[in-house]
């Protein structure tokens, strides 16, 4: 075998050593150093591509049963009620994503900012980054193609229109930035708190969809509450509108940013173990603590 095959634990193990060893855990610096499983790169991508489908493929349709005419939405009512029911069903879609084989091999981030967050906390190689981010956006293109083919005309027509965000009126630039980065950095904070624990990380797949459902339930008749560039770019892409994409793409990168300066910050001794928000490695065994400084 080549010196590339490593296992991908041993690859996390090798990244937080690195990193402790400088005394900069967390930093990026040292990360495009570290040995990956040869075709590990692309591989895993695929994976955030397929994960990235299914979440808008999924959401897309939670939206036309849920909101669009159905039985269920019938049954659901107007108001307040259907959009908790909305956040309940996308929070368990995202749970079960993350916790699914390709979830558990690529770490289910499904969002750039769960993926540059990771690598801010210095346990996820910068080279796969990009090709990361990429497979995300081409996986929420995909989706809403698909439940577009698969919903018909009910899919692409108001209420759902290709799933698309928008503020309620009143709602500023400013204030709608400020909303969904703070929204993202407290999913990300409390995501990488728990990923620093062995027993708290097994938590973090309905620790993230619990956040993000009861941001819908709360926020997203105002804000949308998106975080997630990916959640919004290929509904906007096919339902034209581009008016506030800009801030749902460049928001929650931001909330991701100022999340892990402050977790690198506040952890002192403690690290961060796994990129994997499955919170256990590639095979479903335990991550535990290694070589804290």
């Amino acid at each position: 075998m080549s010196e590339f095959t490593v296992s991908p634990s041993v690859a996390e193990a090798s990244m937080r050593n690195r990193a402790d060893a400088g005394g900069e855990s967390g930093a990026p610096e040292g990360i495009p150093h570290v040995t990956l499983p040869a075709g590990a790169v692309w591989r895993h991508s695929a994976l955030e591509g397929l994960l990235s489908f299914l979440l808008l493929f999924g959401v897309t349709s939670i939206l036309r049963w849920f909101v669009g005419a159905s039985y269920i939405s019938s049954k659901i009512g107007e108001g307040h009620l259907r959009l908790v029911a909305v956040g309940l069903a996308v929070g368990l879609l995202i749970s079960l994503l993350i916790l699914s084989r390709p979830g558990r091999i690529s770490g289910g981030h499904m969002n750039p900012a769960i993926t540059f967050a990771m690598w801010r906390f210095g346990i996820f190689p910068g080279r796969m980054v990009v090709p990361y981010v990429i497979a995300q956006f081409g996986g929420s293109i995909a989706g809403v193609i698909v439940a577009r083919f698969v919903w018909g005309a009910t899919a692409e027509n108001p209420p759902v229109t290709f799933a698309a965000l928008q503020p309620a009126a009143g709602w500023t630039t400013a204030g709608l930035f400020a909303a969904e980065a703070v929204s993202t950095g407290i999913v990300i904070y409390a995501v990488g708190y728990f990923l620093q624990s062995p027993r708290l990380a097994r938590l973090v797949p309905w620790l993230a969809g619990l956040l993000i459902g009861a941001a819908i339930a709360l926020m997203g008749s105002a804000t949308g509450a998106s975080m997630n560039p990916v959640r919004q770019f290929g509904p906007a892409l096919f339902s034209a509108e581009y008016s506030f994409l800009w801030v749902y793409l460049l928001a929650p990168m931001v909330g991701a940013f100022a999340a892990a300066i402050l977790l690198n910050a506040a952890r002192k001794r403690r690290t961060v173990l796994t990129h994997r928000l499955c919170g256990t490695h590639e095979d479903g065994s335990s991550v535990s603590v290694s070589q804290v400084a």
